[in-house]
């Protein structure tokens, strides 16, 4: 079994059900096979893809994007997922790493896509204006791929360095599909929004495989803004379970909406702030549950039960079929309420990085994946992040994280976004600096706020500064950069 199996055995008893709500457009099951069908033989036939060759899949939210995808794996092929908002360099690094044989790209990505073909490195491109003409062909046998075959380079957000691109096989989203499956007690009734990039690894999979493997739908957006029409399309078109990160909540917490047909919010991408839960929880009656996982895990390797209990501040419990242990430097496993690295170990855990065998090895040991996030486990089995290990200060040799001091600051009134850094400091090695965002139309007072935080946290917890700015920055799918927030703090 593979994703186009899994996928055409989904489609097949239900070729005339909506597939994708996408604003007019409701586009069938048949529309999304036929689709692929073309792309794969264009493929085949056209590029001599063969099995194993890495097509990059360069595009904006659009109903082409999971037939690209299920077109790839028909033709046999790895995806190569490219992040639409990177220049052309970015990109060039991503499919000169990867090898990618085939791009499929956006005609809206204008200049950056012509830029790219102009590079003339041997990449053929494909424009998804071509599908229509494509989808009336003949039906093309599908390419037999393996459980143990690669399906996808997922390539990590390159906050730091270059990207590595995790190999994830089929069988590890078909393990992963699977035990969302389970979790979110998903039917074919269900209509996922999808508002987040398709390309992000949450979207992926929770937003695109989870529900079309299971023959339910998407309500798909092109864009955020305003958010009023999206509030409009997820009444419109009945959209059930809603994914995203924590920034889309803060909104919602910010909002005066009409009943909308909600039945389950999903946050994942990012820590979601405990006030900001508590809020949601008490404007809204559909529970909004928190999760966890990195892309290498295909991504979900925990969530809160659906049924609860929820705990705030976890991330739940792990999904069917995964394990998580908690370890020390020496790679000892902690009992609970101790703090150490998350690790991870199941069918849902990549291979590797690609070509790249030591960074690999670094982080696949003994069967584990090591995640580079720290974390406790309670008595009861529920997981919480306490921040990445890269982002951990030592400040008078005692271990800070920056997550609970921003939880903090969270609480503080007209604080409407917070992020904590280390910065050098000669009499403790590190200090704590914080930039918040206030509330629009509020002025925050530093002096009051660092002196509620003082009462709320020991000492060398409490920021040496506090820096109001406009907005924090974030990537594509709202996670906070923190390597820019050190840019701008060397930079004053």
């Amino acid at each position: 079994m593979n994703l186009f199996a899994r996928f055409a055995a989904a489609a097949e008893p239900r070729l005339s059900r909506t597939a994708i709500c996408w604003g007019d457009d409701l586009h069938s099951f048949d529309w999304l096979r036929r689709r692929a069908n073309g792309l794969a033989a264009h493929l085949v036939q056209d590029h001599n893809v063969q099995p194993g060759d890495r097509v990059a899949v360069w595009l904006k939210n659009c109903p082409e994007f999971p037939a690209t995808l299920f077109g790839v794996w028909q033709a046999g092929g790895v995806v190569v997922m490219v992040n639409n908002f990177l220049k052309p360099d970015e990109v060039d690094f991503i499919l000169s790493d990867s090898g990618a044989k085939v791009v499929v790209a956006d005609a809206s990505l204008g200049e950056k896509r012509q830029e790219l073909e102009s590079r003339n490195k041997g990449w053929s491109f494909v424009g998804i204006e071509e599908y229509d003409s494509m989808a009336d062909g003949d039906p093309m046998e599908p390419v037999s791929r393996g459980h143990e075959d690669l399906a996808a380079l997922l390539y990590t957000s390159g906050t730091t360095g270059h990207p590595k691109g995790a190999m994830l096989t089929h069988g590890n989203f078909i393990h992963n599909v699977t035990s969302c499956l389970t979790c979110l007690e998903l039917t074919e009734d269900d209509r996922v929004v999808v508002l987040l990039p398709q390309f992000h690894s949450f979207m992926f999979t929770v937003g695109t495989l989870v529900p079309l493997l299971a023959g339910a739908g998407i309500v798909l957006m092109k864009s955020l803004h305003p958010f009023k029409n999206v509030i409009a399309e997820i009444i419109r078109h009945k959209g059930t379970i809603l994914p995203a990160v924590p920034a889309i909540y803060r909104s919602l917490t910010q909002a005066e909406l009409p009943p909308l047909p909600l039945r389950l919010c999903l946050s994942g991408g990012a820590p979601l702030p405990v006030e900001v839960l508590k809020e949601f929880q008490r404007r809204y009656s559909y529970p909004l549950v928190e999760g966890y996982g990195p892309t290498e895990t295909s991504p979900v390797a925990t969530l809160n039960p659906v049924r609860g209990p929820w705990k705030a501040g976890s991330v739940g419990v792990p999904i069917p079929e995964v394990e998580l242990s908690i370890r020390n430097e020496a790679g000892d496993e902690l009992p609970a309420g101790e703090t150490g690295e998350i690790c991870i170990r199941g069918g849902n855990v990549m291979q590797g990085y690609w070509r790249q065998p030591e960074e690999s090895d670094q982080v696949l040991r003994g069967g584990w994946l090591y995640t580079g996030d720290i974390g406790h486990r309670d008595e009861d089995g529920y997981y919480y992040i306490t921040d990445r290990k890269k982002d951990m200060l030592l400040v008078n040799g005692i271990n800070v994280y920056p997550r609970e001091i921003e939880e903090v600051i969270y609480q503080f009134p007209g604080v409407k976004e917070a992020a904590v850094i280390g910065v050098k400091d000669e009499r403790k090695g590190e200090a704590p600096i914080a930039y918040v965002v206030a509330n629009d139309g509020l002025e925050l007072q530093v002096g009051e706020l660092r002196k509620f935080v003082k009462g709320k946290l020991a000492d060398y917890k409490v920021p040496k500064e506090v820096r109001v700015i406009e907005a924090l920055p974030r990537n594509a799918t709202g996670k906070v950069l923190k390597t820019e927030l050190r840019k701008m703090t060397d930079e004053l």
